[in-house]
C-alpha cells in the first residue's frame, strides 16, 4: 500500500479525514485527496474523482456517507484499486460483497489510523 486514494478529504483540520490523511502522509504514504472543491489539501493536487488522478491507486479510503459506496464502485473497478477501505462508521456490506466479488480487499466500519498505530 503505497498510493492512496482519500475520498472525502477535508480541508478542515479538526475533521478525521483530514488528520487521519497528515498522520499516512507523515508515515510517508503518498496521498490523493478527493474532494469536490479546494485545489490543494495538505499540500496536494485535489482531484474530483478517482478517474482523474493520472497514477495507480492501490488504496481508496472513503470519508463519506455508505451510500456513496455504491457510485464509486466503477471507478474503484476502472482504476484496478486492490484495497477499498470505509472509515470508522461506515458500513455498506452490498459492497463488501461486490469487493470480495472482484479480489477487492475491503474493510468497513474501521479507521485505518487506529489499525496503523496498532502495528508500531
Amino acid at each position: 500500500m503505497k498510493n492512496i486514494a482519500i475520498i472525502g478529504l477535508s480541508p478542515n483540520q479538526d475533521k478525521p479525514s483530514h488528520f487521519v490523511s497528515k498522520y499516512l502522509q507523515d508515515l510517508g504514504y503518498k496521498i490523493y485527496p478527493i474532494y469536490p472543491k479546494e485545489d490543494f489539501i495538505l499540500n496536494e493536487k485535489v482531484y474530483r474523482n478517482l478517474k482523474e488522478i493520472p497514477f495507480e491507486i492501490d488504496t481508496a479510503i472513503m470519508f463519506r456517507k455508505a451510500s456513496y459506496a455504491n457510485e464509486l464502485f466503477e471507478e474503484l473497478l476502472l482504476k484496478n484499486v486492490k484495497n477499498f477501505w470505509m472509515q470508522l462508521g461506515i458500513i455498506n456490506d452490498e459492497i463488501m460483497q461486490k469487493c470480495k466479488k472482484y479480489g477487492i480487499n475491503c474493510v468497513q466500519d474501521c479507521c485505518i489510523k487506529i489499525e496503523l498505530q496498532k502495528k508500531v
